[in-house]
C-alpha cells in the first residue's frame, strides 16, 4: 500500500519537476539545498494526507472542471458572526444548502491578536483556529462534512504578512537575524524612504505609510497594511517553503478552496510599486504545481483587486496555469455604479471586455463581500461623457449613503480621504438597495420597489459568466448593523456596517408569507434552482452583450449546448423597453409563459430570462 501511495506522488512529480526546479531554480539563485527541501515537504503532506481526502481528489481529477458548472453557488460568512463556533456553523448547514449553496468560504479564522486582527488577516499561527471559534479538529469535521453532502469548503490564506504577535515576529524582536531575515528589517530610514518614494499606501488615512520603528529590535520593519502586520521577504526561500507548509496544512484539514489574499503584494523590489512583479506569478505558479502534486482536488482563488489589465495575469497561461479562478472586482464595483446613475454604458462595455476572454478564466462574481466598494472603475471610458474622477466618486458616495435628496439607499463612507477625495463604501445589499430606509419610513411602495432592485441584482449575478457567491445575510436582505459604533475595537472601520451577526430570527421570517426575508429568499432560492437546471449558465457558455438601444437596459446574451438566453435587465426607475429583435420562441423562466424577444417592456428595477 506504502508503495502504492509513493508511486502516485512520484508520478505526479515528475509531471512538473523540471518546470519546478527551473522556476524554484530562477527566483532563489538555484539554491538545491532549498530546493530539496521543498520536494521533501511536498512529500510529507503528500503521506500525511487522510485516505478520504485523496478519493476526494481522485474524484475531483476526474472532473477538472467540477467547479465551473451551472450548478456551483457559494456563500462567504464569518464563522463567529454566522454559527458561533465552527460546530454551529456546521449545524447549520441544512439552511446553507437550502439556498442552493454549495461551497461555504469561511472568512479568516486562524489565531489571531483581538484587538489586532484586521477582522483575522493578521495571522498569529498558522494552524491553529482562533480558541472562541474551535479548533483544527472542528476544522477537519466541518470539511468532511461538506463533503458528505457534495459541498466544498474555502478558507483565507494570508500569505503578504503575519501578526506581530507570530512566533517568527516574536523572534525578530529579541534580535534573531533568522528571523528578522523572513521579514524586512532595516537599520535605519534610508532604504525605506527610498522604497516609499514609488510604493503606493493602502490605508493612508488610518495606516499612512509602508513602515514602522519597532523599539524592541531598534529597527524599521515593513508594513504595508497595518502597522501589526509585518510584510514577509519571500526572497528568502525558507520563507516561501515554510509559508507553502502552512497551505498545504489547511489543505490537509479539507480545505478544497484557498484563498490567496493580498497575493499581488508578495514581492518587493526597491524602485517599483511592490505590486504585480514578475516574481509574483512565478511564487503563485509554484503553489499551483505543489497542490496539484499533493491535493489535486484543491484550487486556488486569487484575491487580485485590480483593474482588468492587471487581473487577468494572474490566471497564468493556458499551458502554465496559475490561479484557478480570480474575483471579478471590477463588475461588482461597476453594478454598483449602474444602480446610482441608472446607466448601463460603463456596465455594458466592462462586461464585454470580460465576456471576450477565453473560456477558462473562471471568475468569482458576487455583488457584496466583507470588504468596501472601491471605486476602481474604468475613467478613461467614462470621460467620454464628460465625467470626472473625484466628483463622480463623490456622487457615487452621496448618492449610496442616501446624502443626496431622494435616494433611498444607505451607506457609509470608508477610509474616506478629503485631500484625494477618494473614499470607499460599505453597506449590506439589502440596505444599499433601499430597503432598510423603506422599513424605517413603513413605505410598502419603497419597499416594493427596494426588494426588485435586490432580487434583479442577485439575477444579473447569476447571468454572469463564472462562479456566483452570496453575501450571507443577503439571502434573507439583511439591514446595516450599526452597533459596531460602539465597540471600542471596531468603531474605527466601517466596514463592520456590514459584517454585523447573522440575524437568526430574521432568518425565520423567510416562512412568513409577506415578509421581505421570504420575498428574498425565495426569490434567490427559485433563480439558484433555475441557473442549476439550465446548462446555458455553465462557464462554457458563449456569452455577449445584446444591444437594448436603452441606456438604462442590459443585455446579456447566453448560448450552449442547443440553449439560448436572453437576460434584460432595467437599472432605471420607470419601467423601459429594449429595443431588441431576436428570432424565434421565447419561454419566461420565471413565469413559464411563451413570448417574442421582440421589443420588450421591462419594469423598473426588474428583469426578463427567456430561454429559446
Amino acid at each position: 500500500m506504502a508503495k502504492k501511495k509513493e508511486s502516485v506522488f512520484d508520478k505526479r512529480l515528475e509531471n512538473y519537476y523540471d518546470e519546478l526546479k527551473w522556476l524554484y531554480g530562477e527566483l532563489y539563485h538555484g539554491d538545491e539545498q532549498a530546493f530539496n527541501y521543498f520536494i521533501t515537504m511536498l512529500r510529507h503532506f503528500y503521506d500525511t494526507r487522510d485516505k478520504s481526502l485523496k478519493e476526494w481528489d481522485e474524484k475531483k481529477e476526474k472532473n477538472p472542471g467540477w467547479f465551473t458548472g451551472c450548478n456551483m453557488l457559494g456563500m462567504l460568512m464569518y464563522t463567529g458572526c454566522f454559527g458561533g463556533t465552527l460546530q454551529g456553523v456546521r449545524s447549520h448547514l441544512d439552511y446553507v444548502q437550502s439556498v442552493g449553496v454549495n461551497y461555504i468560504h469561511l472568512m479568516p479564522l486562524l489565531e489571531s491578536p483581538k484587538d489586532r486582527s484586521d477582522g483575522g488577516y493578521a495571522v498569529a499561527d498558522f494552524r491553529k483556529v482562533q480558541p472562541e471559534l474551535g479548533t483544527m479538529d472542528d476544522l477537519y469535521e466541518l470539511a468532511a462534512d461538506l463533503h458528505s453532502r457534495d459541498m466544498s469548503l474555502c478558507l483565507d490564506f494570508v500569505m503578504n504578512h503575519t501578526s506581530e504577535d507570530h512566533e517568527w515576529a516574536v523572534r525578530a524582536r529579541r534580535g534573531e537575524k533568522e528571523f528578522q531575515d523572513r521579514y524586512f528589517f532595516y537599520d535605519d530610514w534610508n532604504e525605506p524612504n527610498d522604497y516609499e518614494e514609488t510604493v503606493p499606501q493602502v490605508f493612508p488615512q488610518t495606516a499612512p505609510g509602508n513602515f514602522i520603528w519597532c523599539s524592541e529590535a531598534g529597527k524599521v520593519v515593513m508594513t504595508t497594511f497595518y502597522p501589526y502586520q509585518w510584510d514577509l521577504n519571500y526572497r528568502n526561500p525558507t520563507v516561501f517553503n515554510d509559508m507553502t507548509a502552512n497551505m498545504l496544512f489547511l489543505c490537509n484539514q479539507g480545505v478544497d478552496i484557498i484563498r490567496l489574499d493580498a497575493v499581488p503584494y508578495i514581492w518587493k523590489t526597491l524602485g517599483t510599486s511592490c505590486r504585480n512583479l514578475p516574481q509574483v506569478h512565478t511564487l503563485v505558479r509554484i503553489m499551483r504545481i505543489a497542490t496539484q502534486i499533493v491535493c489535486p482536488g484543491t484550487i486556488l482563488l486569487g484575491e487580485v483587486v485590480m483593474e482588468p489589465s492587471k487581473v487577468v495575469p494572474y490566471f497564468g497561461t493556458v499551458e502554465k496555469p496559475e490561479c484557478h479562478m480570480l474575483y471579478n472586482v471590477t463588475t461588482m464595483a461597476s453594478t454598483w455604479h449602474t444602480v446610482a446613475t441608472k446607466d448601463v454604458r460603463l456596465l455594458k462595455h466592462q462586461l464585454g471586455i470580460a465576456f471576450a476572454l477565453p473560456k477558462q478564466y473562471i471568475f468569482l462574481n458576487y455583488l457584496r463581500c466583507h470588504d468596501d466598494i472601491g471605486w476602481g472603475l474604468d475613467y478613461d471610458f467614462l470621460r467620454k461623457f464628460s465625467v470626472e474622477q473625484v466628483s463622480h466618486k463623490k456622487f457615487l458616495n452621496d448618492t449610496l449613503r442616501g446624502v443626496l435628496p431622494g435616494s433611498s439607499h444607505r451607506g457609509e463612507l470608508y477610509n474616506d480621504d478629503p485631500k484625494l477625495g477618494d473614499a470607499r463604501l460599505c453597506g449590506t445589499t439589502a440596505s444599499l438597495c433601499g430597503i432598510e430606509a423603506a422599513e424605517y419610513e413603513l413605505d410598502e411602495r419603497k419597499l416594493d420597489w427596494s426588494i426588485k432592485l435586490d432580487i434583479m441584482l442577485h439575477a444579473f449575478l447569476f447571468t454572469q459568466s463564472g462562479i456566483p457567491v452570496l453575501y450571507s445575510g443577503d439571502e434573507i436582505g439583511q439591514l446595516n448593523d450599526y452597533s459596531y459604533h460602539e465597540d471600542p475595537i471596531k468603531c474605527s472601520d466601517s466596514r463592520y456596517l456590514h459584517r454585523g451577526n447573522f440575524d437568526w430570527k430574521s432568518a425565520a421570517q423567510r416562512r412568513k408569507s409577506g415578509t421581505r426575508q421570504k420575498r428574498i429568499f425565495d426569490g434567490i432560492k427559485k433563480l439558484a434552482g433555475l441557473r442549476a437546471k439550465h446548462r446555458v449558465f455553465d462557464c462554457a457558455a458563449d456569452v455577449w452583450i445584446v444591444e437594448t438601444w436603452n441606456e438604462h437596459v442590459l443585455g446579456i446574451g447566453r448560448y450552449y449546448n442547443g440553449e439560448k438566453l436572453i437576460a434584460l435587465f432595467n437599472f432605471g426607475d420607470y419601467e423601459e423597453t429594449a429595443w431588441i429583435n431576436e428570432e424565434g420562441n421565447y419561454k419566461n423562466l420565471l413565469t413559464g409563459k411563451k413570448c417574442e424577444a421582440k421589443d420588450l417592456v421591462v419594469p423598473a428595477h426588474d428583469f426578463i430570462w427567456l430561454l429559446y
